[in-house]
């Protein structure tokens, strides 16, 4: 089953754009690798609103928000998760509105060395060239900014600290809008959904794009919490997703059981490949990503690390040690 990806969005930067009656998007001027055409705020409902993933902290972005909302009332600031696309504006916002911010915690702080065994230092031939990124940002529909703090990874905003502490099963509700938490790690520990019960969606974050791929960074991330998270969609009865980077997702659940498909087929690539002796990162990805632009080795290569971890939790894949991402990898023979 291929992912039927979804890719058509003007941003409008700088202006909301209606997407129901009780649900408007501003786009943020940040576009990149990982953000597609950049982060998407949403402003549900009408009168008393919720601002969901306020995004970078970026004036003009903020003072789009402001905006965009005019007369009406910023009762609740909301976070997915703490990247420094989706969060670093919350704090501002606040100031500005006095709204309370709701997250799930701050930014996850794993072992020093599950850091270190995560840090590659022999990736060298999957780091994207200058002429890649600046063909790049010539893609990219965008004022001129650069990405810079989107080049190698998607940093966390360690600042991050919500005024209520949500989990899974948890409602938060305004004037006309009720909001469902849903706990959905995977992309990172911290990640939260957000089910729209009056409209029956979903705003994915970065958990369900349909522009991409979620990219799975251990040791934040974890490839088995991703898949079972996944899976938790199945059971809801959304009509839409709205992520935070891209277009909302129609069917969203047969979109949701293709990108489980597509993981399932990326680990049976691994062990397939692995069948011909032991293999590195690089190794992995240039043989298995060999349809897919250079400028995109590296996240490939993140994503595929996750995989070997889950492999090796699994007890279908080895390694030297605990699994590192300079590591040499082979297959124990059970797939």
């Amino acid at each position: 089953m291929s992912i039927p990806y979804v890719t058509d969005i003007d941003p409008k930067y700088g202006n909301a754009v209606e997407v129901t009656p009780t649900i408007r998007r501003v786009v943020a001027n940040n576009p990149g690798r990982f953000t597609f055409t950049g982060t998407g705020t949403y402003i549900v409902g009408r009168g008393q609103v919720a601002v969901i993933d306020p995004g970078p902290e970026d004036d003009e972005h903020i003072a789009s928000i402001l905006s965009a909302v005019g007369g009406e009332e910023i009762t609740h600031i909301i976070v997915t998760h703490t990247h420094r696309d989706h969060s670093p504006a919350s704090r501002p916002l606040q100031t500005a509105t006095g709204a309370p911010i709701y997250g799930f915690g701050g930014h996850p702080t794993p072992p020093e060395d599950a850091a270190i065994r995560a840090k590659p230092t022999t990736w060298d031939s999957l780091l994207p060239t200058e002429e890649e990124l600046e063909e790049l940002l010539k893609s990219m529909p965008s004022a001129g900014k650069s990405d810079s703090e989107h080049d190698q990874d998607e940093p966390g905003d360690m600042s991050f600290t919500p005024d209520f502490e949500v989990g899974h099963g948890d409602t938060i509700a305004g004037g006309t809008w009720t909001l469902e938490v849903v706990h959905t790690p995977g992309h990172i520990s911290n990640h939260l959904c957000f089910g729209y019960k009056e409209e029956r969606s979903l705003f994915s974050g970065d958990h369900v794009m349909g522009w991409s791929t979620s990219v799975i960074p251990e040791p934040e991330g974890s490839m088995n919490e991703y898949m079972d998270s996944l899976k938790l969609l199945l059971d809801r009865n959304d009509k839409f997703f709205y992520p935070t980077h891209g277009p909302r997702i129609p069917d969203p659940i047969n979109f949701t059981k293709s990108l489980i498909t597509h993981r399932l087929d990326r680990e049976r690539q691994i062990l397939q490949c692995l069948k011909t002796g032991p293999k590195t990162i690089p190794e992995l990805v240039t043989e298995m990503y060999q349809q897919t632009p250079h400028i995109l080795y590296m996240a490939a290569g993140q994503s595929v690390f996750s995989h070997l971890v889950q492999l090796v939790e699994n007890e279908m894949v080895s390694t030297e040690g605990n699994p590192t991402a300079d590591g040499v990898f082979k297959t124990l023979g059970r797939a």
